[in-house]
């Protein structure tokens, strides 16, 4: 059952679509004066457009170049959008996911030349009888079933309790494939140890073999697929295409969440490092700086539970270009951060209150998608002059 403490941001914000509604959007899509309703924020004024409101546990998000947009469901669902709305329909050939805790189906990306090999990427949690493990696959789509599947790489070794998976995909500019997987709660040292996936962001070719420049790939009983460690729970990467970057951020314990800037083979620092605590309020650590090991761009103290997130590259929002927007599940918000290349300026709280925020996208042609846990919303943010 949905929880229902948000109940007045929904129909807040469904007020605000059905107004937006009613109002004609100009060529850039931006909403004209007669929407009384709009949100100002410190530099862009807009609408919240509320597209669907029963989500359970959704994850992932993306396009297809028809238009048409999938959206994952933590429990091995696919569903199905067009125009803004739901179809009613759902993908069939979704593989079996070991849906424990955090666990389940997660993130869902398509290959930069889609249009030519009809790759879609996903990351789930795969049942191993001894615990899950995290399993990178691709298949094809034919109407709407998923065809040709293929496992590319399994994150061994398994666990029991289905605690930080991570998981994100993104592509960068060669077509390498960078994806996380967190270092499964109960044993935070996984990620300091080159001989296990966990706790780290991992780099593959698009079919799964490991490339040769991989910072680890001489060095004897490390996991080759690694691209850097000290990782706790990375929910958000993203990719700067401009500036050839690779973003994440990641939940600390009580306090400590981070944005980092990903770079070959460095350490981020967990846990042998952390601006937070531990959920009983014990010390994890005293240390917050140690010789080898990355500082975050910035963190977050108390947490906000960092997720999924996005860089702001649309000419709809000229004001927030350069930003990164980072959704917060237990801070229920959208942060916008906002940087110096790759300094940190400050932020702003978007959507305060609208429920957990999974996943923050920007569609291809240039609109802001959020979704959410437990209020079950996607929403999309419109422009306003």
């Amino acid at each position: 059952m949905k929880i229902r403490k948000n109940l007045s941001f929904i129909l807040g914000a469904l007020i605000l679509s059905g107004l937006a509604s009613c109002s004609e959007p100009n060529e850039n899509g931006a909403i004209q004066e007669n929407d009384p309703f709009a949100v100002v924020s410190e530099k862009m004024t807009f609408s919240v457009d509320t597209l669907f409101t029963d989500f359970e546990n959704p994850w992932g998000m993306t396009w297809l170049p028809d238009g048409r947009m999938l959206v994952t469901e933590r429990k091995g669902e696919i569903l199905v959008f067009k125009d803004d709305k739901f179809t009613g329909e759902k993908l069939t050939g979704v593989p079996a996911v070991h849906e424990v805790n955090q666990a389940g189906l997660l993130d869902i990306a398509i290959h930069p030349d889609y249009a030519n090999n009809g790759w879609i990427y996903l990351a789930y949690a795969k049942d191993m009888r001894e615990g899950g493990v995290l399993v990178i696959s691709r298949a094809k789509l034919q109407g709407n079933a998923l065809v040709d599947l293929e496992e590319l790489i399994v994150n061994m070794p398994e666990w029991k309790g289905g605690r930080h998976f991570g998981t994100r995909i993104v592509f960068d500019k060669d077509n390498y494939l960078y994806y996380s997987n967190g270092d499964k709660g109960s044993r935070p040292q996984n990620a300091q140890e080159l001989d296990n996936a966990h706790g780290k962001i991992h780099r593959i070719h698009d079919d799964g073999s490991i490339p040769s420049d991989n910072p680890f790939v001489d060095v004897e009983g490390a996991v080759t697929s690694i691209w850097t460690y000290g990782n706790r729970n990375p929910q958000g990467i993203i990719y700067d295409a401009e500036n050839d970057r690779l973003w994440s951020v990641e939940h600390g314990p009580k306090g400590g969440d981070e944005l980092n800037l990903i770079e070959k083979g460095k350490n981020y620092g967990w846990p042998e490092i952390t601006y937070g605590i531990d959920y009983d309020g014990s010390i994890i650590t005293e240390d917050t700086e140690k010789e080898g090991m990355e500082q975050p761009v910035t963190y977050w103290v108390p947490s906000i539970a960092t997720c999924g997130m996005t860089l702001v590259t649309s000419d709809k929002y000229p004001a927030w270009k350069g930003n990164i927007l980072v959704a917060g599940l237990a801070g229920q918000q959208v942060a916008r951060v906002e940087l110096d290349g790759t300094s940190y300026v400050g932020e702003e709280k978007l959507l305060d209150g609208i429920g957990r925020v999974r996943q923050v996208s920007q569609s291809p042609d240039g609109f802001i998608y959020v979704i959410t846990e437990a209020t079950g919303l996607m929403v999309k943010l419109i422009p306003r002059n």
